[in-house]
């Protein structure tokens, strides 16, 4: 969503969108679709750790006053950041903020909400401010605010939800809500429902937050099938597909108790010996795709897309082409075709953090107002929050998009030992569920009942070790033997499979 500078048309419709659920034992991966371009992109693997709206009775380790920050040890691998803005006291007292060290204490118990996903050195970040997401509303349990959604535009019909929302909540009742954009068109009664459903959810989270001793986790956010229905399905899909019965049956009953509305769109697609849904849409190729620098236009230009731990920068070339023979059209319709897809680049690889865009220069000033008009046209269907700053002096564009999980290179690569970190190869983790997928699709279209993978060592060392839970449920589910051999010469990315 945009924030500020270059206006929007009003009454922007986004794009119908197809949303593809691929389910498997070890991994669950989302893909939306958009004019039949792939434009977000989502996995979570069973057996690893997501942490982002995740609640945690956490015990502080250390306050560094000098940075206004601390140190709260919540159970993870690393200790929590945790930053004086994102204390409850300041973010409700703007104007009279607290210093970190006369709020909390070495030692302290301390209830906190995960609102940043770890990044590579860097632990989560996490704020005292806890809120609890509804289908139309947030509760914010120790504020007494009401707020709507920004992307909610008119005063008129802000004021009218308010005055709907105030009129069902019970006198003396402790705590604030936003009312979210997909409330634009709620009755009382839905609103009523996740009142309700919120506040049995809070007095649980304190109770069990007194039961136990920190670190603990007390909440762990619903998984990324349900989460969809929760927060990303909205009046432009069309139709979500899952390919796994479990989970279209999960979603269908979240659907018929939170989102009824939403149950006519759920469908479930049966994979079959020739096809499955990611291959029939060609998911996983678009996906590799994302991975590399490179982008190509279809009218024979190029994007060049870099990111660094500071900021990204994406350069656009005209490359190959022929549109006009005039050079400064050329440049100029490059750049309008960039916006569409630099807009769903970043959405696709979720790249966050500072963005530079160097453009094609163009001489004239209209050229470069109606690309930049194009670009925030395209950036206003993003569902995270990005804020479009124009050019700068230097003639390019500087724009910035609300990090919320990792990149789509930090959660499928990791740096290359080969190259010094210069590049990038898959990760280990990443090719031991390439081979558990290829396991699972050969097993169920031909019914083996035993399975030789041979490996590289230190893939088939991951897979006895830190894969072998996922691996185990997938060898339970299949109801099939798998071997695994280390195969001399064979590097990471090498792998065989042999029916037994």
């Amino acid at each position: 969503m945009l924030q500020q500078g270059i206006p929007l048309p009003k009454g922007l419709e986004a794009p119908p969108e197809t949303v593809l659920v691929s389910v498997m034992p070890h991994e669950t991966k989302v893909a939306f679709y958009e004019n039949n371009e792939l434009f977000e992109f989502h996995i979570e693997r069973n057996f690893s750790i997501n942490t982002v709206g995740n609640i945690y009775l956490g015990k502080v380790k250390r306050v560094l006053p000098g940075m206004q920050s601390a140190f709260i040890d919540i159970g993870l691998e690393r200790a929590a950041f945790l930053h004086f803005v994102d204390l409850v006291e300041n973010r409700i007292n703007l104007e009279n903020p607290q210093r970190i060290e006369h709020t909390i204490f070495e030692g302290q118990s301390i209830l906190v909400q995960v609102i940043k996903e770890p990044i590579g050195n860097k632990g989560a970040r996490v704020t005292t401010q806890i809120s609890l997401v509804g289908r139309h509303l947030v509760y914010l349990p120790q504020d007494n605010h009401i707020g709507v959604s920004q992307r909610i535009e008119t005063e008129e019909q802000k004021e009218t939800l308010k005055q709907k929302l105030e009129s069902i909540i019970p006198k003396n009742h402790q705590g604030g809500y936003i009312i979210r954009t997909r409330a634009s068109e709620a009755t009382a009664q839905e609103l009523e429902a996740d009142l309700i459903f919120l506040d049995r959810f809070w007095k649980e989270i304190k109770k069990q937050s007194i039961l136990r001793g920190p670190p603990s986790l007390i909440f762990k956010d619903l998984n990324i099938a349900l989460r969809l229905l929760r927060d990303f399905v909205g009046k432009n899909t069309q139709k979500i597909l899952v390919d796994s019965l479990p989970t279209f049956q999960e979603m269908h009953q979240f659907a018929e108790n939170y989102c009824v509305t939403e149950l006519n769109k759920i469908f479930y697609f049966e994979n079959d010996e020739d096809v499955d849904l990611f291959s029939l849409y060609h998911v996983d190729d678009k996906v590799k795709k994302a991975l590399y620098p490179r982008v190509n236009l279809k009218g024979g230009g190029y994007l060049i897309i870099e990111s660094t731990e500071s900021m990204t920068t994406i350069d656009v070339n005209t490359g190959g082409f022929v549109g006009s023979d005039n050079f400064q059209e050329t440049i100029y319709q490059t750049n309008l075709e960039a916006c569409q897809v630099v807009a769903r680049e970043l959405r696709l690889r979720n790249i966050g953090g500072i963005i530079i865009i160097d453009f094609i220069d163009m001489e004239d000033e209209a050229h470069q107002e109606r690309v930049l008009q194009e670009l925030a046209y395209y950036l206003s269907f993003d569902k995270t929050k990005v804020t479009l700053n124009g050019f700068t002096a230097l003639g390019l564009v500087e724009l910035t998009r609300k990090r919320t999980r990792s990149s789509l290179k930090n959660a499928l690569t990791e740096k290359c030992i080969y190259c010094d970190g210069y590049g990038y190869i898959k990760s280990i983790q990443t090719i031991c569920y390439e081979i558990m997928h290829l396991i699972y699709n050969e097993v169920s279209k031909f019914g083996y009942q035993s399975i030789k993978i041979i490996a590289s060592s230190d893939v088939i060392e991951c897979l006895l070790d830190e894969e072998s839970r996922p691996l185990l449920k997938l060898c339970e589910t299949l109801q099939t033997k798998i071997t695994l051999v280390v195969g001399n010469g064979f590097d990471r990315e090498d792998y065989e499979l042999f029916a037994g």
